[in-house]
C-alpha cells in the first residue's frame, strides 16, 4: 500500500530535478557571439529571470533577478543575478550617470573567481571573469 506513494513520490522528486537541470542557461551563449537583448530577452521568454530589471545602475547597467524556483546556473554554478545594456534598446532601462558605451551582458555567480575562471576557460569562453565579493560572488560578462 505505501509502495505506489513511494514510487509516486520518487518519481515527482525526480522530475523536479530534471526540470531544475533544464532550467539552466545554455553556457554556449558566453562565447559572446549574441547581443545583450537576446541574451536577457531569452531568459525573460523562458521565464527565468524577471521582465523588469530589480535594479539599474547609473551607468545603465540592468540587474535581473532569477525567478522564484527556477534556479538558474552558468558553468555549474548558481546565478545570483543577470546583467545586460545594449545603447538605445528598449529592453533595457537607462540610468542617471554616463552610459556604459559597448553593449554587455552577463551573470553574477555564486562561487569564488578562481573556480568560476577555472570552469570559464574549460568551456573555451571568451567572457571576462571577475570578483564581486572576494570568495563569494563572480561576475562573468561579454562585452563592455
Amino acid at each position: 500500500m505505501y509502495v505506489p506513494r513511494l514510487c509516486v513520490a520518487i518519481a515527482v522528486t525526480l522530475l523536479s530535478l530534471f526540470t531544475h537541470a533544464e532550467a539552466a542557461p545554455r553556457n554556449e551563449q558566453f562565447d559572446c557571439e549574441s547581443t545583450p537583448h537576446e541574451f536577457v530577452s531569452s531568459l525573460i521568454r523562458d521565464r527565468w529571470i524577471n521582465a523588469q530589471p530589480n535594479r539599474v545602475e547609473a551607468n545603465s547597467v540592468n540587474a535581473f533577478r532569477p525567478v522564484d524556483h527556477s534556479h538558474p546556473s552558468a558553468f555549474g554554478f548558481s546565478i545570483y543575478v543577470v546583467l545586460g545594456y545594449a545603447p538605445d534598446d528598449p529592453l533595457f532601462e537607462r540610468g542617471a550617470g554616463a552610459k556604459v558605451v559597448s553593449p554587455l551582458y552577463g551573470v553574477v555567480v555564486k562561487g569564488p573567481v578562481e573556480s568560476v575562471r577555472t570552469r570559464v576557460r574549460e568551456a573555451n569562453s571568451d567572457a571576462t571573469v571577475r570578483s564581486v565579493v572576494p570568495l563569494l560572488l563572480t561576475a562573468i560578462v561579454c562585452g563592455g
